[in-house]
């Protein structure tokens, strides 16, 4: 390391005094007594007059008595620095006339540094005492303002709790304010004799309107840090009937730490953990139950060790906003960024399979990391990006339970042995249901597993019976909550009380799946292979053709013209008279809509649209080309004859093939890729033909296959 000139001039010179450093005793009494041995050895040696030197000793403690006054120093260290100045320069003056280098002369000198230290030393001490003494006093003068305003609190909630409860509070602890400013919370010791928190949470409504509390506040009691003490959270501001937005921070989140669901009336957020437990949301039409299930698929999508499944019999339209931006303008799945959930199941073939799958997952779990879960010491496998829960949403799953329908009773069936097999190896449920009725609570695994539950009421009185959904928690009210959004959650973590959920829109969860892309954990390479083609193909363009249609432009719009359209291309309204029959019109829409058609015309034997003139043998008419202004009537057509067998008319080949596959028999996928139609119409096919008797129908879950009778 090469040394700066600077560096090497310091050196040469020794240490650097710092003479902006102040004194303490010690060298302040050194500084003082030295400074006065040498000015009277020099007067002394050089005749100076004595008199000059107590006249600079009298200057200097005016100096510093005037100083002091204006610093507003303490009166006890003026008179010491004032002293100190007088008796050096009394010292020096008698130093002078008589001589400084006798042992008298020293010894008095000595005498006098070693007083002024102890001065200096005591003054100090004096001056930290009174400066705290000053801010403690500060300090209790400002508890005393704060603790005068709680014990006006304490008082009134006292008084109102003994008249409206009959319960007389031996005393209030604390009282807290939340730092939202939107209430407080009485910390209290209940008095003897039996009285328990819930005499108090009974009547939060009573004490809510005796307190003049607005719309939307209320008064609830939980028990406290033993069985004598209870927490009453009063509630002074309505946040419910605000719209709160869903945070942008789309930071990571786990499963394990808790994953937010809303605020609470106090703005705090509200953690919910479903490792071990099941959640079941609730909420009429029109009470935001589909927002809400957003936000939790949002929650799911930012967690690094969470894969979400969701079953949507409704047109899949739970789940479909977070596979849309992933899906390109040719509906197939863009390679930068990945569905928010990992698979979505529309129908019942598809759900069918995806809960088989993940009964077939489970068990393989159960022996696969029989290790693992030895090596971490637990019954319960650790979760973690590494090994993924599976949490499986079912949009008005609870009302599939209680189906008579035969199909919804073999996915009963089968999200039953879900919730009751799967715990320990991480696949959990999420269930909403319309309304929280007998019907829908009255299964024990329900009430069991489902301990995290969440009732949006939007006001709704009918079949919404809270005593059913938070079973022993009194004083709650559908008309507490009539907002949309706003309802009441619970978890075995906290007691039910009121929340508000966020707002969630379309173009924020568009947000969150390319802000999230890069968190989702891929399926553990056990579970992988257990699932195997099924799980491996759910994004197969068979299989998720359905999907397509939410790619395609919005019909509101007025695409652009085309530039190399040929000359026969017809501006404005796209008019069927407009169109040549000759080439199909159209995109993916119009192509299903002819292919139905046909279909319509070969089953039925309905006639065909009657067929046009070209378009430039076709009369001209202003205005609008409507069949009514034609002059050439329609010619006559003979129907078609249906397809044989009564199917499409790719049915015979696909029974051909079915035939040749023996008695291994062929998969409604396979059958799929062959006819190059979708999965939906060829399973429609098939049992259409096996009714029919011309196929048979092998079940065997997520293998079934379809057999020619000649082979069954």
């Amino acid at each position: 390391m090469t040394s700066t000139p600077t560096a090497k001039k310091t050196a040469e010179r020794g240490p650097a005094w710092d003479w902006a450093a102040g004194h303490g005793p010690v060298t302040g009494a050194l500084s003082a007594t030295t400074g006065a041995l040498a000015v009277a050895t020099t007067g002394a040696a050089t005749g100076m007059p004595p008199a000059w030197a107590l006249a600079a000793g009298a200057a200097g403690a005016i100096g510093h008595t005037a100083a002091g006054l204006k610093a507003r120093a303490l009166g006890r260290t003026i008179a010491t620095r004032a002293a100190s100045w007088l008796l050096g320069a009394g010292w020096t003056t008698w130093a002078i006339a008589n001589g400084p280098l006798s042992w008298t002369a020293l010894g008095s000198l000595a005498t006098l540094g070693i007083a002024h230290g102890t001065a200096a030393r005591a003054t100090a001490l004096y001056e930290e005492a009174v400066e705290e003494e000053t801010l403690a006093a500060a300090a209790r003068e400002l508890a005393r303002e704060l603790s005068a305003d709680r014990r006006a609190i304490a008082a009134e909630w006292a008084e109102r709790i003994e008249r409206v409860c009959g319960v007389r509070l031996t005393r209030v602890v604390a009282v807290e304010k939340w730092d939202t400013g939107t209430g407080f919370t009485l910390d209290a010791e209940l008095p003897g004799g039996g009285v328990t928190y819930d005499r108090i949470a009974k009547e939060g409504p009573r004490l809510a309107a005796d307190a003049r509390l607005p719309h939307g506040c209320t008064v609830a009691a939980s028990p406290g840090i033993d069985q004598g003490r209870v927490l009453v959270d009063v509630t002074t501001t309505n946040v419910l009937a605000e719209e709160k937005p869903y945070p942008a921070d789309y930071t990571p989140l786990s499963l394990l730490t808790g994953i937010p669901w809303g605020l609470r009336t106090d703005g705090r957020e509200v953690p919910v953990f479903l490792r071990e437990q099941c959640a079941l949301l609730v909420g009429p039409t029109g009470s935001g139950k589909t927002n809400m299930l957003h936000t939790i698929l949002a929650g799911f999508a930012r967690a690094t060790d969470v894969l979400t499944w969701v079953i949507d019999l409704n047109a899949g339209s739970a789940g479909l906003p977070w596979v849309r931006p992933a899906l390109g303008p040719d509906g197939q799945l863009s390679d930068k960024v990945s569905p928010g959930i990992d698979w979505l199941a529309s129908s019942f073939e598809e759900a069918k399979l995806l809960l088989e799958t993940a009964v077939t997952i489970g068990k393989r779990r159960k022996v696969a990391y029989q290790q693992l879960m030895a090596d971490a010491n637990t019954d319960l496998l650790p979760v973690s990006p590494r090994i993924p829960q599976i949490m499986i949403v079912v949009d008005e799953g609870a009302e599939i339970l209680v189906s008579t329908d035969k199909e919804m009773r073999v996915l009963a069936a089968l999200i039953l042995e879900v919730i009751r097999l799967l715990r320990s190896m991480g696949i959990r449920t999420v269930l909403t249901a319309l309304g929280a009725t007998g019907s829908v609570l009255g299964n024990l695994m329900i009430r069991r597993e489902a301990k995290t539950r969440a009732a949006l009421t939007g006001g709704e009185t009918e079949g919404m019976d809270l005593s059913k959904m938070f079973p022993g928690t009194r004083g709650l009210r559908t008309d507490q909550a009539p907002y949309k959004g706003a309802g009441f959650l619970g978890t075995p973590e906290s007691p039910p009380g009121l929340f508000k959920a966020w707002r969630i829109l379309p173009n924020q969860i568009t947000e969150i799946v390319h802000a999230t892309t890069a968190l989702h954990p891929p399926l553990d390479d056990v579970s992988r292979e257990a699932a195997g083609p099924d799980y491996a193909d759910r994004w197969n363009a068979a299989r998720t053709g359905w999907m397509r249609d939410g790619v395609l432009a919005n019909p509101g719009t007025t695409p652009a013209p085309d530039a190399e359209a040929g000359p026969g291309t017809q501006s404005g309204l796209n008019l069927r008279a407009l169109r040549d029959p000759a080439e199909p019109q159209g995109g993916d829409a119009d192509r299903l809509a002819r292919e139905f058609m046909r279909e319509i015309d070969a089953r039925f034997g309905t006639t065909t649209e009657p067929d046009a003139s070209p378009p430039e043998e076709r009369p001209r008419h202003p205005g609008l080309n409507l069949r009514a202004l034609r002059d050439d009537p329609p010619a006559p057509t003979t129907p078609q004859p249906p397809a044989a067998g009564g199917g499409p008319d790719w049915l015979p080949d696909a029974i051909a093939a079915i035939k040749a596959a023996g008695a291994a028999g062929m998969k409604p996928s396979a059958v799929a890729d062959r006819v190059g139609r979708s999965r939906q119409a060829v399973r429609d096919a098939l049992k259409a033909a096996a009714e029919r008797d011309e196929l048979t129908y092998r079940d065997n879950g997520p293998h079934s296959v379809y057999v020619h009778p000649d082979h069954a």
